[in-house]
């Protein structure tokens, strides 16, 4: 797994992570305070950590002895970008299926708009 988009799906497969970055987007936080609301070892949310930053999702800081972790969108960016065709696809499909509902409102029953 080296492309980067794998890496990034591999991150946000675990439901762990995905809080660690919903608590990033609100704003930059110490591993102590990323560790807080789990019932796992520090060394586990260290490894946690490592995932994401390897897969370029958080990036981690070093302020004397503040070592701030925060969110690095740019991935997420990618990963939206690459489900926008099939998000195109569902649109697409909702529509022609607003087209066939209404068809059948007006009494027609071939999937064509009357």
């Amino acid at each position: 797994m080296t492309d980067p988009l794998s890496r990034t799906l591999s991150a946000l497969a675990d439901p762990t992570r995905r809080a660690i970055l919903a608590r990033l987007a609100t704003g930059e936080a110490t591993v102590n305070e990323l560790a807080e609301p789990f019932d796992i070892s520090l060394p586990a949310i260290s490894r946690h950590l490592k995932v994401l930053e390897t897969a370029g999702l958080i990036s981690r800081g070093r302020e004397a002895q503040w070592r701030p972790c925060r969110l690095e969108p740019g991935q997420l960016k990618a990963v939206d970008g690459w489900l926008e065709r099939y998000r195109r696809f569902w649109e697409d499909s909702f529509d022609r299926m607003d087209l066939y509902l209404a068809s059948l409102q007006k009494g027609g029953t071939d999937g064509e708009p009357n």
